[in-house]
């Protein structure tokens, strides 16, 4: 995964230009994301009458480490609040790409909201969050999900949908490694046969 990456290019594609250095540091401290202040309930504590100190939009981020193309972000706008609380605010959504040691696409986050808590490196994904492991064709469809850059983990006690290509799984919480290569879900509910490469 994407630790202490080296950010190999933040372009803004609405202007087709680079964003300045200090729009770089905006988004680098993205350094991936884990969601929330509030580790123990897994939610996102900020305060949402402060004004925004920098923004971006159409962004493209790419983390590499050694040379190797690990992650990459994108999203239509960025929002940087600054402070001893400083987040980083997705109001319209974004999207992750994770790739494995041999650049293979491996997992791939998305949500239509997104908050990440600079201090304690917790990310909250909301509204329709999909997650999918590419290489297994598994996929997770919930509605809050926290992402602990620390622990490496997401996690959420909210409902889960999970699709494989033979079943569909069901249950109210998951708990996984980052990449989704490796979950439990919580308080299974049931599961559902389907057919064949109907992800």
């Amino acid at each position: 995964m994407v630790r202490q990456a080296e950010v190999l290019l933040i372009h803004s594609l609405r202007t087709g230009g680079f964003l300045s250095v200090t729009a770089l540091w905006i988004v680098s401290s993205v350094v991936f994301p884990g969601c929330g202040s509030d580790i123990a309930t897994g939610e996102v504590q900020v305060d949402s009458t402060r004004k925004a100190m920098m923004s971006a939009t159409e962004f493209e981020v790419l983390f590499s480490d050694s040379g190797r193309l690990q992650a990459r972000l994108t999203g239509p706008k960025v929002y940087r609040y600054s402070g001893e609380d400083s987040w980083l605010e997705f109001p319209d959504g974004f999207r992750v790409e994770m790739f494995d040691s041999v650049q293979r696409l491996e997992t791939t986050i998305r949500a239509e909201y997104g908050r990440r808590d600079d201090p304690s490196r917790i990310m909250e994904a909301r509204k329709n969050v999909v997650v999918r492991n590419e290489l297994k064709n598994e996929q997770l469809n919930t509605e809050i999900l926290i992402w602990d850059d620390n622990k490496h983990t997401i996690h959420t006690d909210e409902p889960v949908k999970i699709t494989t290509p033979g079943k569909i799984l069901f249950g109210d919480g998951l708990v996984s490694n980052e990449s989704f290569t490796n979950y439990t879900i919580l308080r299974p509910r049931g599961e559902m046969s389907i057919k064949k490469d109907s992800i």
